[in-house]
């Protein structure tokens, strides 16, 4: 044994770091944070590119093109695409068809509990303007006037080789960070809400507090809250809570993943 101090492991201050004081471990300015955050989402958005999960919802003829889409005919899922079942893990919300007023109520609530980000595809002309039931007093004639619709695939019924080239649409738009229409439903949620209002009556609301949703992750903004969403407030509160009785067994929030 010898009386020799030990070494110290704690760090030295940065003052007595080499190079002076404050140049031992400086704090990235703005901008550097910036370059950095940019990186890392083009990364994020490049990954997150190549590895979809569609849920399809089958509201009607269209759902027939996609077996072939997806399996060994055109083969989508090598290039990351597959099958959901469940919409609070998947990406995708793909409508293959007409919509009932009774059923683009469950669609926009399948919507609002996808996390973000999330995109949505309008299968067929049923989806851009009523296609052959656009005189129907019972279907909707525009998908994105009540959700944010990323792109369309005209026909009656598409192939599904147009299916396939939508989507890959889809994976560079999201590949180049041009996919952010779900934002918008954040953003403009008065305008959302007020379109299905007209359909569906003046108290009609889901269980996702969407206004608390784009507070919480900063997308709230100057459409964010409108005479529609005061409708609610007047009503009782939020639409979360006034929607507890018709859907007692729904989660009242969605998550964005990170």
């Amino acid at each position: 044994m010898t009386d020799k101090p030990l070494k110290s492991h704690v760090r030295p201050p940065q003052d007595t770091m080499p190079g002076g004081a404050g140049q031992g471990c400086p704090a990235p300015d703005a901008q550097t944070r910036s370059i950095w955050r940019r990186i890392m989402d083009d990364f994020a958005d490049h990954c997150r590119a190549r590895s979809l999960f569609v849920l399809h919802y089958c509201t009607g003829c269209g759902a027939i093109e996609l077996p072939p889409t997806i399996t060994s005919r055109f083969d989508m899922e090598r290039v990351g695409i597959t099958p959901m079942v469940t919409p609070r893990q998947a990406d995708i919300l793909l409508i293959t068809g007409y919509l009932s007023l009774k059923t683009l109520k469950r669609v926009i609530l399948s919507y609002e509990q996808m996390q973000g980000p999330k995109y949505v595809l309008g299968f067929g002309s049923c989806t851009i303007n009523g296609g052959m039931y656009w005189n129907s007093y019972a279907t909707m004639k525009r998908l994105d006037q009540y959700i944010p619709t990323d792109l369309f695939i005209a026909g009656c019924m598409p192939r599904p080789e147009a299916v396939q080239q939508v989507l890959l649409k889809l994976i560079e738009d999201i590949d180049a960070g041009r996919a952010n229409a779900w934002q918008d439903y954040y953003r403009n949620y008065d305008f959302y809400l007020g379109n299905q209002q007209r359909l569906f009556g003046a108290g009609w609301n889901t269980p996702t507090d969407v206004i608390g949703e784009a507070r919480h992750y900063g997308y709230y903004g100057p459409g964010t809250e409108g005479e529609h969403t005061r409708l609610l407030a007047e009503g009782g509160g939020s639409a979360a809570r006034l929607a507890h009785a018709e859907y007692p067994s729904t989660a009242l929030t969605g998550r964005i993943k990170s």
